[in-house]
C-alpha cells in the first residue's frame, strides 16, 4: 500500500523499490531485535513498554507517506529510504515485533504450553492478508479508504495487546522465564540464519524466474509470496503430519523439478509456473520444518526468531539487490536450489539403500556407476540437435538422472553431485554460453534482456518477450521499423503523420526507449525526446547491437528515470506528438495510466498535440482504462488493431490507442484509410487514479 501510495511522487525507478524492500527488511529486523531485548524487562514491564511504543507511533496516524519534498541535489538513494522510514518507520517497527513478543508471553502465561504453533497461525494470518489486498482490498477501496482501514486495524491491535498484557504477572518467572537448556552454539545460530536465508531468496528468486523466463503476468508475484508465508504455516503447525510428509518428499521434488525447470520441458508456461511454486513451496516447507526441529525451549524464543529474521533479510538482499546487478540471468534461482538440497533433511528410501551407502566397497561402486550413467547421461544431451530425436535424447538423458537421484537419496554427497548433473546438463550449460558471449545477455532491476543474432536479423528479448526486431545486411534494412511498431501499426501512422499536421520541425516525445526502432521515422529538422527508466537499455540502444538510434537519430535526447516525473519537469506545449509505450512484458505501470498521469500529458503536449498509447497485452484488457481516462480529460480516442499479413514475418499484431483533443486533428489521422474504431468508455470502469486503480475487472483469462 505505501509503495502504491509512492509511485506517482518517486516514480517506479529502482532506487524507491529497493529502498522499500530495504526500509521493510531493517525495520522487521529492529521489531524482532527490540522484542528479543524486551524479555529482558519483567513480563509486565514488558507489556507498558510495548503499549507505549505502540502509543507513540500512533503520532504517524493515519498511515501514508510524508510530504516531505525532495530537496534540490539530494541523493535517492539516502532521501527516499529516509522518507519511507520516516512515513512508516515507527508504526512498522511496533507491529513487526508482534510475533516474537506475544509467543513469548503465551509461554510466560501458560508454562508448559508450546508457544510455536502461534507462529503457523501469524503467518496464515499474513497469508490471507496477502491475498486479500489485490482481490478484495485494492478492488474495493481507495487508497485514502484503505490508509484509515489499517489505521483503524492498528488502534484495534493495542486493544488487543493491552488485553495481552494484563495477563501477564508482575515480576519475573523463574520457571517460565529462566531457560533450562545452555545456550545454543554459534554453529547452531549459524545454521539458523541459512535455514532462514534460502527459502526467502528462494522466494524472491523464483519470482523472478518466473516472471521474466516464463509468465510476465500481472499479480503473478503474489503466488510465491503467498506460498513462502503458507510454508511457515504448515511447518510450525501443531498436527506435524503434513509438515513431515512434505519434508520426506521434497529431496525427489527438488531433483526431478529442479531439472524440468532448468530444462524446460513442460509444453505450457501455466505448467512451468506451477511445477515452479510447487518446487518452492515443498523445499520451503522442507527448510522451515528442519527449522522447527532446531527450534530452542520457549525461554530462548525470541532469539531463535532473530536469527530467522537475520536470515530472511539477508535472502532477500541477496537475490532482490545483489543478484540483479551480480548476475546476467536468474543465477539465483539454481544456485539456491543447489542450497535447498543440500540442507533438506533426506531419508532413505529404502532400507536396501541404506545398506547399499553404509558399507565403504558397495558406495564406491554405486558411485562408479552412477559416475558412468550421468557420463551418459551428459554425452547424450550434448549430442542433441533439437527436434524429435533431440527431445528423445533429452529425456531419456533426464529419466537416467532421475532414475541414479532417486538411488542418492539419503546420501548427501551423492545426491548433491547428481542434483548439481542435472541443472548444468538441462539448462545451465546452456545458459552459462550466453553468459560467457559478450554482449549476448545483460541484466538490470527491471529485467533481463538477451540478444539472439538470427538469419539476417537481431532480436531482444525481455523477459519472455520479444522487445525489439532489427533486420541486418544493409543500412536500408537497419532504418526499417519492426514488430510493434511497422508503418501500418496505430504509432507507425501516427508518425507518418506528423510532418502534416505540424510541419517539418515537429517536436515528438516517445516514453519507453526499447531498442530504439520508433527513431527511424525521425525526419531531418524533427526534434525528439526518449524517457526511459531503464539504464540498461539506454546502453543496448545506443552502445549495443541496436543501431536504430545511431543510424536514424543520433542526436536524439535521452532522458533517464521515470517518466511521469521527467513530464512534470518540462514546459507546457513543448511536444506536438507523445507516444506512450512503457508497458513492456505485459507489466503495467499504474502511475502511468491515472487521470492525473494524462492530465500531465495533456500539459506538455501543445493543444493540437496526439497522444499514442501502446495497450497491447496478453493478460490486461487495458483499453477501458485509456478510453475513461480520455473521457474524464476531454480527449477524443480511437483504437487501430493491426493484424500484420503472414507475408510480413518481421510485423508483429499491435494495438494502439491515439488520442487528440482537437477534432480537425483528430479527423485528419482518420483519413489515413486504416480501420480506426472510436474508443468508448465502459460505464461501468471508472478511471484510475492516483487514489485508486485495480487491475482484477480488467484480467485476461
Amino acid at each position: 500500500m505505501i509503495a502504491r501510495i509512492a509511485l506517482p511522487r518517486l516514480g517506479g525507478a529502482p532506487a524507491v523499490w529497493n529502498s522499500a524492500m530495504l526500509v521493510y527488511q531493517a525495520l522487521l529486523l529492529g521489531g524482532y531485535g527490540y522484542a528479543h531485548w524486551l524479555t529482558r524487562l519483567a513480563p509486565r514491564r514488558q507489556g507498558q513498554v510495548h503499549l507505549a511504543v505502540l502509543a507513540l507511533a500512533c503520532l504517524f496516524l493515519p498511515i501514508g507517506l510524508s510530504d516531505r519534498v525532495l530537496p534540490p541535489g539530494a541523493e535517492p538513494a539516502l532521501w527516499v529510504p529516509y522518507l519511507f522510514a520516516l512515513s512508516i518507520g515507527p508504526l512498522f517497527f511496533a507491529v513487526s515485533a508482534q510475533a516474537p513478543l506475544v509467543q513469548r508471553w503465551f509461554a510466560i502465561a501458560r508454562p508448559g504450553a508450546d508457544p510455536y504453533p502461534l507462529y503457523a497461525a501469524s503467518n496464515l494470518g499474513s497469508f490471507a492478508g496477502l491475498l486479500a489486498f489485490p482481490l478484495l482490498v485494492e478492488p474495493q477501496l481507495s487508497v485514502t479508504q484503505q490508509r484509515w482501514l489499517w489505521s483503524g486495524g492498528y488502534l484495534f491491535l493495542i486493544l488487543l495487546v493491552l488485553l495481552c498484557a494484563a495477563r501477564l504477572p508482575g515480576r519475573h518467572v523463574a520457571a517460565a522465564e529462566a531457560p533450562s537448556d545452555p545456550a545454543p552454539a554459534r554453529s547452531r545460530v549459524a545454521l539458523w540464519i541459512v535455514m532462514g536465508f534460502v527459502p526467502s531468496g528462494m522466494m524472491l528468486a523464483t519470482s523472478t524466474f518466473i516472471s521474466t523466463d516464463l509468465l510476465a503476468m500481472p499479480l503473478i508475484w503474489v503466488l510465491p509470496l503467498a506460498l513462502y508465508l503458507l510454508s511457515f504455516s504448515v511447518a510450525f503447525a501443531a498436527n506435524r503430519l503434513l509438515a513431515d510428509t512434505l519434508t520426506r518428499i521434497a529431496p525427489v521434488t527438488i531433483l526431478m523439478f529442479g531439472g524440468i525447470m532448468m530444462g524446460g520441458f513442460t509444453p505450457t508456461p501455466w505448467l512451468s509456473v506451477m511445477l515452479a511454486l510447487i518446487l518452492l513451496f515443498m523445499l520451503s516447507v522442507a527448510l522451515h520444518t528442519r527449522l522447527y526441529r532446531l527450534r530452542p525451549e520457549p525461554a530462548r524464543l525470541t532469539g531463535f526468531y532473530l536469527a530467522m529474521s537475520i536470515g530472511g533479510a539477508l535472502g532477500g538482499v541477496f537475490a532482490g539487490l545483489v543478484a540483479p546487478v551480480t548476475f546476467d540471468w536468474t543465477w539465483e534461482y539454481p544456485i539456491l536450489i543447489l542450497a535447498a538440497g543440500l540442507l533438506v533433511p533426506q531419508l532413505y528410501l529404502t532400507h536396501g539403500l541404506r545398506e547399499l551407502w553404509s558399507r565403504a566397497g558397495s558406495r564406491i561402486a554405486a558411485l562408479a556407476v552412477a559416475g558412468v550413467l550421468l557420463l551418459v547421461a551428459g554425452v547424450m544431451a550434448a549430442i542433441s540437435p533439437g527436434g524429435l530425436n533431440g527431445s528423445q535424447y533429452t529425456l531419456t538423458s533426464f529419466i537416467l538422472i532421475a532414475g541414479v537421484g532417486m538411488v542418492t537419496i539419503g546420501a548427501r554427497l551423492p545426491y548433491m553431485l547428481v542434483l548439481t548433473a542435472s541443472l548444468l546438463l538441462f539448462g545451465g550449460l546452456g545458459s552459462l554460453m550466453l553468459t560467457l558471449e559478450s554482449g549476448a545477455r545483460t541484466r538490470s532491476y527491471f529485467g533481463i534482456y538477451t540478444v539472439r543474432a538470427e538469419a539476417r536479423q537481431r532480436v531482444l528479448i525481455h523477459g519472455s518477450t520479444v522487445h525489439g526486431l532489427q533486420l541486418t545486411g544493409s543500412p536500408g534494412r537497419e532504418r526499417t521499423p519492426t514488430t510493434y511498431y511497422t508503418p501500418e501499426s496505430g504509432v507507425g501512422r501516427v508518425m507518418q503523420a506528423a510532418t502534416v499536421l505540424y510541419g517539418p520541425s515537429a517536436r515528438i516525445g516517445v516514453v519507453g526507449l526499447g531498442t530504439g526502432t520508433l527513431a527511424c521515422y525521425r525526419e531531418q529538422r524533427q526534434r525528439w525526446r526518449f524517457y526511459e527508466i531503464d539504464p540498461t537499455m539506454v546502453d543496448i540502444a545506443r552502445r549495443g547491437r541496436f543501431t536504430f538510434l545511431r543510424r536514424c537519430a543520433p542526436d536524439a535526447a535521452v532522458i533517464l528515470g521515470d517518466a511521469r516525473l521527467s513530464l512534470e519537469r518540462e514546459p507546457a506545449g513543448s511536444l506536438d506528438v507523445l507516444a506512450l509505450d512503457a508497458f513492456s512484458s505485459d507489466a503495467v505501470p499504474m502511475h502511468l495510466l491515472t487521470r492525473e498521469a494524462f492530465a500531465v500529458y495533456a500539459r506538455v503536449l501543445q493543444p493540437r498535440g496526439v497522444l499514442a498509447v501502446h495497450i497491447s497485452n496478453r493478460f490486461i484488457n487495458l483499453a477501458p482504462v485509456v478510453a475513461a481516462a480520455a473521457t474524464a480529460g476531454g480527449w477524443q480516442a480511437m483504437v487501430l488493431n493491426h493484424r500484420p499479413s503472414v507475408l510480413d514475418p518481421q510485423a508483429s499484431a499491435s494495438a494502439w490507442v491515439v488520442l487528440s483533443r482537437d477534432p480537425e486533428t483528430y479527423a485528419t489521422i482518420q483519413m489515413d484509410g486504416a480501420r480506426w474504431r472510436r474508443l468508448r468508455a465502459n460505464p461501468r470502469l471508472g478511471a484510475w487514479t492516483d487514489d485508486y486503480a485495480t487491475i482484477l475487472p480488467l484480467l485476461r483469462f
